[in-house]
């Protein structure tokens, strides 16, 4: 049986090697990609095109206009006169937001009242939108609180207390978005790469007529099976081990965790991944029918994973469709060896959930295949 295995496994590495185009598309795509994902893919909005109209000409309007300015966030573009001008920059597009100082703004500080204040921004982008708000909120917060009059040093009436709020993130303090897009590229471009290249193996030898001929050896269907998803399986690992050199050594995202721990879910997640790509084999006849499919599926796992999009906020619906998929559970157990440093004692319900994944996928994969066969 190991015998027949091994020749399996070394009929496919020589369909590799003879392919020279082979190793090229196992590995560059996958370095170009985490470079992408690296340098282009944040959630930080940085240079925010902002028109300013300021209606108060007073040195408390002047003053908070240089926080935008003076912040990094923020480029001002332009300076209206008119509240129309305002509008045609932000119709077309040349500036994201703006800030509306009305009359009296100063006058209002002065008498401790509120003061006017109108922001608008372009909510084509609702990311960029919603981030922005956030800047701009952070700065009128400190320019209010540096503005205050300073609280008497003692004697302080009731009631009449400041809250200091000090934030401090755990596992990610600088919030680098790189730290936590690299180890979701791991198993994002891992599930697309293995699912591809097992389902497209096997439907190309049915496409090709030399599965039936394989069948007629005296491999068994397991055997078969074993020797098809064997190398990709290596494939996986190596692709797991490739994104994490290069995140760690070339963005330096921490690697805080164990090795072990990593090699336990990449294990229990490429099972379910090849019995994914299986799964998909056993209903295409034609490598088409294979991509159309895999497309079509693969997709809405990464949706559903939580790689960019929190599953909290998703319907819930949507939030039990991902108490199956795989990737879910892998970008926890993954995210969590980068920053965390957590062991099996913490990761162990992912652990679980990916193992009987895995084992469902595989089995159901495997009756399936041995079916279509006979």
């Amino acid at each position: 049986m190991w015998q027949r295995i091994q020749v399996m496994l070394m009929k496919e590495f020589l369909e590799l090697r003879r392919d020279p185009w082979a190793m090229f598309r196992l590995v560059m795509p996958l370095v170009v990609q985490v470079l992408i994902y690296g340098y282009a893919a944040t959630f930080t909005v940085n240079h925010v095109s902002t028109v300013v109209l300021d209606l108060d000409h007073s040195q408390a309007s002047r003053t908070l206009i240089s926080y935008f300015t003076g912040n990094g966030r923020f480029d001002l573009v332009d300076i209206a006169a008119t509240q129309a001008q305002v509008t045609r920059d932000i119709d077309r597009g040349n500036a994201v937001a703006a800030i509306i100082i009305h009359a009296g703004f100063a006058q209002h500080l002065n008498n401790g009242e509120t003061a006017p204040l109108a922001v608008a921004v372009d909510g084509t982008n609702s990311n960029t939108a919603l981030i922005a708000l956030g800047y701009i909120s952070q700065i009128v917060a400190q320019y209010q609180a540096d503005m205050a009059p300073s609280p008497p040093v003692s004697g302080a009436a009731p009631g009449s207390l400041a809250i200091t709020l000090q934030p401090r993130p755990w596992f990610n303090p600088g919030l680098e978005d790189r730290w936590f897009f690299i180890p979701g590229v791991i198993g994002t471009l891992t599930l697309i790469q293995v699912v591809s290249l097992t389902a497209f193996a096997i439907v190309r030898e049915r496409e090709l007529g030399t599965l039936e001929q394989i069948m007629v050896s005296p491999i068994t269907p397991l055997e078969f099976i074993l020797g098809k998803t064997v190398p990709y399986f290596i494939i996986g690992c190596f692709d797991v081990a490739l994104i994490t050199v290069l995140g760690v050594l070339w963005f330096h995202i921490p690697f805080v965790s164990s090795p072990l721990v990593l090699l336990l879910g990449t294990f229990l997640f490429l099972i379910a991944a090849i019995g994914f790509g299986l799964l998909l084999s056993t209903v295409s006849k034609t490598q088409q029918q294979a991509f159309a499919l895999n497309f079509f599926l693969v997709f809405p796992l990464f949706i559903l994973s939580g790689f960019a999009f929190p599953i909290a906020a998703m319907p819930k619906i949507m939030q039990w469709c991902t108490l199956v998929n795989p990737l879910r559970y892998f970008l926890i157990v993954i995210r969590a060896v980068f920053l965390k440093g957590v062991g099996v004692g913490v990761l162990w319900p992912s652990l679980t959930a990916l193992a009987l994944l895995g084992a469902a996928m595989l089995g159901v994969s495997v009756l399936r295949f041995r079916k279509s066969l006979d």
